[in-house]
C-alpha cells in the first residue's frame, strides 16, 4: 500500500492538500526549517500530545485548536522547541498561527503549530513571521518532501509515506511525513508526526482512529526512555474522496483505523531504525502475557534497558541483560514458563540457559533488523515494542546538543 515510489509524495498525495518547506534562518545550519500543510477544505482534525507535565506552547495551544474539531494548516519549525518559554512561549505559538491563518485566509483556531529543537529559548519571531508569509507562496502538490526535511533536526533520514485504499467504492489517499530520532520513548516521542487523507469522516470518529493508531504505534517506540516537551501526531481529513461519511463504527471506519495504525506503526519503526547513533534496529516481541499492558510493560522493561541495548551494539548475545529485564519489569512472570529467543536461536528456556549453535546466534546479532521474542506462557496477550541499540555516536550526539 506504502511504496517508496510514493513516499516523496506524503502529506500532498490525498486531494485537496498543499505543502511547502523553506529556510526561515532558525536552524543556525541554515538547512530547510519551517513547514506548511494546508488544505482549502475544511478539514476534519484529530491530535494526540505528549504526557509530558512540562508540555511545550505550541501543545499547549493545539490541544485547544484539537478541541474544535476541524482545521486547515499545519505551521511547524524545526531549530527551537518553545518549551519552557513562559507566557512569552504561548503569545508565541498563538502569534504563529495568526500570521499563518491571515496569510491563507483562514482563522487563527484552523492552524495547528508545532515546534522541535533547542528547549528554552524564545522563537525568533521576526524570522519566523517573514517566513510564514514567504511560505504561503511556495504551497504546491509537490512540496510534502521539503516539508518533511523541513522538520527534521538530529534525524538522518527523512520519514515519509503515501498510499491508497478504497472506501464506499472510491479512492481514499493517505499521506504522512514524520520526524523523530533522539528523546524517544513510549507515550509518543520527540516527534512531529502529520498525517493527512482525503477521507470523509466525522471528527469524533477520526479522533478515535488517531488515538488507536498511536497506542499500537507511537506508544510503542523507545529509543533512550525520555518523554519530550513536544510529542504531537496530527491528522487532518479535508473529504475531498467522495466516500459515504464514516461517522459510525462500521465496517468502512474499521477498515480506515486499520490502514491508519499501518501508517503510524511504519512511521514508529523508522522513528526506531533512525534513533540518534542507531546501528540496529530491534523488534521486541511479548507473547502469552495476562493482558496488552502486562506484555507493554515487560517489552518496555526490555526495550529501555541501557545494558541490553549496549549489548545489542556490540553483537553481544548476553541473554542474561534480557530476561534479567524481563524479571523486573514489575509484571507477572514465571521463569519456568519463559523463553527467550534472538532471531529464530533460543536463548533461555524455562529458567535455564539453552544450548545454541554459537556461530548461528553470532550471525543472528550481526545483523542489521534483529528480533527478540519473550513467551511467558501466561495468557493470550502480547505486544511489540521497536527500539534500537546504544551507540557511541548516540553519546558524542548528545553530549555535544546545545543546551
Amino acid at each position: 500500500m506504502f511504496s517508496e515510489e510514493n513516499a516523496k509524495l506524503g502529506v500532498t498525495y490525498p486531494k485537496g492538500f498543499v505543502a511547502a518547506g523553506i529556510k526561515a534562518g532558525i536552524k543556525k545550519s541554515g538547512n530547510l526549517d519551517l513547514a506548511l500543510i494546508y488544505t482549502e477544505k475544511e478539514a476534519a482534525l484529530a491530535g494526540t500530545f505528549t504526557q509530558n507535565k512540562v508540555a511545550a506552547a505550541p501543545v499547549l495551544y493545539d490541544r485547544e485548536v484539537v478541541a474544535t474539531g476541524s482545521g486547515h494548516a499545519i505551521i511547524a519549525n524545526a531549530g527551537c522547541a518553545n518549551a519552557c518559554t513562559g507566557e512569552q512561549g504561548m503569545k508565541d505559538a498563538r502569534e504563529m498561527a495568526a500570521v499563518t491563518a491571515e496569510a491563507l485566509g483562514c482563522k487563527a483556531d484552523d492552524v495547528i503549530v508545532g515546534s522541535t529543537g533547542i528547549i528554552g529559548v524564545n522563537l525568533p519571531m521576526e524570522k519566523i513571521n517573514a517566513g510564514i508569509k514567504r511560505i504561503v507562496g511556495e504551497l504546491s502538490e509537490t512540496g510534502s518532501d521539503n516539508a518533511s526535511r523541513a522538520i527534521m533536526t538530529t534525524d538522518t533520514k527523512q520519514k515519509a509515506c503515501a498510499g491508497s485504499m478504497t472506501l464506499g467504492g472510491k479512492e481514499v489517499r493517505f499521506g504522512a511525513i514524520c520526524k523523530g530520532s533522539g528523546m524517544i520513548r513510549p507515550n509518543m516521542a520527540t516527534m512531529l508526526c502529520y498525517i493527512t487523507t482525503d477521507a470523509a469522516i466525522t471528527a469524533e470518529m477520526l479522533q478515535k482512529a488517531v488515538s488507536n493508531a498511536v497506542e499500537y504505534s507511537f506508544n510503542m517506540v523507545s529509543v533512550d526512555g525520555d518523554m519530550s516537551t513536544n510529542d504531537s501526531c496530527v491528522c487532518l481529513a479535508n473529504g475531498e474522496a467522495g466516500n459515504p461519511i464514516i461517522d459510525s463504527d462500521n465496517d468502512d471506519y474499521k477498515a480506515f483505523a486499520a490502514k491508519l495504525k499501518e501508517i503510524c506503526i511504519g512511521m514508529a519503526m523508522r522513528m526506531a531504525d533512525d534513533g540518534e547513533g542507531a546501528t540496529k534496529l530491534i523488534t521486541v516481541n511479548v507473547k502469552g502475557a495476562q493482558s496488552f499492558a502486562e506484555a507493554k510493560k515487560t517489552a518496555m522493561s526490555v526495550a529501555q534497558s541501557p545494558l541490553v541495548k549496549t549489548a545489542f551494539f556490540g553483537e553481544d548475545p548476553n541473554w542474561g541483560r534480557v530476561i534479567c529485564a524481563v524479571g523486573y519489569a514489575d509484571a507477572p512472570m514465571v521463569p519456568e514458563k519463559t523463553v527467550v529467543s534472538f532471531g529464530d536461536v533460543v536463548v533461555f528456556d524455562k529458567g535455564l540457559g539453552a544450548r545454541f549453535d554459537e556461530e548461528h546466534l553470532r550471525q543472528v546479532m550481526e545483523q542489521h533488523d534483529i528480533t527478540v521474542t519473550v513467551e511467558l506462557g501466561l495468557g493470550e496477550a502480547e505486544a511489540t515494542v521497536w527500539t534500537c541499540d546504544f551507540s557511541y555516536e548516540y553519546v558524542k550526539i548528545n553530549g555535544e546538543y546545545h543546551t
